[in-house]
């Protein structure tokens, strides 16, 4: 592998309690947030004419070679579609492609049978998070539903993180969602998606702030490239709200991410996640350390040795990935 890091601070575990690390912990490079597809236009209708370099297939043999180049060992895959055969799939291909450390998948957790559904495939290994599109549901408020807080509440049993997908407006919904679920590990996808095209910043740092006030919630240095001038952004622009995520969350909270293949629309891998690495420049090398690595390893319990990749924290199956297609 390519860039072993090596991290000597203090560790926080799931509730931000400090934990000590030994001397010679070590990390790997680790991209947070990447997709994989075989496109279809009925399943991703959401890919419009103006992503349409995104109507293709995407797969790991393309991430990896991006990845590569950047200088970069691992990755996070991320459902994009709400359905039990991508999480099956996504699973199979970390089975057949180590440098895939961990998933994040879905399943419907408002369902009455939520917990068989979690239980489906919370025993693979690289299973560590669910993700629920909530950016796109009609209710606001919807985080707060009876329904999805009793399917919110089987994953901790099972040592699984939840993703959260949502734009500023519901920032005020997640906070209050992560207050309630104190002992649940959440990320925040994208920093909810400021508009930083149109330069706002005051209102969503009140709310992210707020937010990243519960210290069972990290975040993810993900999706800005898109949320600028696609075709005139600069690293610059986006400087002001990673001087917000810094501030808030801290260097122990953060994570560095591509949303790769989505960032295409507005920018290749290496310069997207160089806007990260060339603002962590100047910052003291075990920060660096963290948000590049270390602190994914950490928030998912993934295993020191990701080229065989296993999560640390979870057992071992030896389930193949025949089966798992099947």
């Amino acid at each position: 592998m390519s860039s072993w890091l090596h991290f000597k601070h203090a560790d926080r575990n799931d509730t931000g309690d400090e934990v000590r690390l030994t001397p010679d912990t070590t990390y790997v490079r680790i991209d947070a947030h990447q997709h994989f597809w075989r496109y279809d236009p009925h399943e991703y209708g959401w890919i419009d004419d103006s992503m349409a370099a995104l109507r293709r297939d995407f797969l790991p043999a393309d991430a990896q070679r991006e990845m590569t180049h950047a200088g970069f060992d691992a990755c996070v895959a991320v459902q994009a579609r709400q359905t039990l055969e991508e999480t099956r799939w996504l699973l199979a291909l970390a089975d057949a492609h180590p440098f895939i450390a961990g998933v994040v998948g879905w399943v419907d957790l408002q369902a009455p049978d939520a917990r068989g559904q979690i239980e489906q495939y919370a025993a693979h290994p690289k299973l560590v998070g669910i993700r629920h599109i909530v950016q796109s549901e009609p209710d606001d408020r919807f985080l707060l539903r009876p329904e999805f807080g009793r399917g919110l509440a089987l994953l901790g049993e099972f040592g699984l993180a939840y993703d959260l997908l949502v734009y500023r407006r519901h920032l005020p919904v997640a906070t209050e969602l992560a207050g309630r679920f104190a002992g649940q590990r959440f990320v925040l996808d994208h920093l909810a998606k400021p508009d930083v095209r149109g330069g706002e910043i005051r209102a969503w740092s009140a709310d992210v702030r707020e937010l990243a006030a519960r210290p069972n919630v990290w975040c993810k240095l993900s999706g800005l490239v898109t949320e600028a001038d696609w075709a005139a952004w600069t690293p610059e622009q986006l400087r002001p709200y990673l001087d917000v995520a810094f501030e808030c969350f801290g260097p122990d909270r953060l994570m560095i991410g591509s949303d790769w293949p989505v960032c295409t629309v507005a920018s290749d891998y290496a310069r997207t996640v160089a806007a990260v690495t060339e603002y962590l420049a100047d910052r003291p090398a075990h920060e660096r350390d963290a948000v590049l690595g270390g602190n994914a390893q950490r928030f998912w319990k993934l295993d020191g040795d990701l080229g065989r990749g296993r999560p640390s924290g979870r057992p071992a199956t030896g389930r193949s990935e025949d089966r798992l297609l099947q």
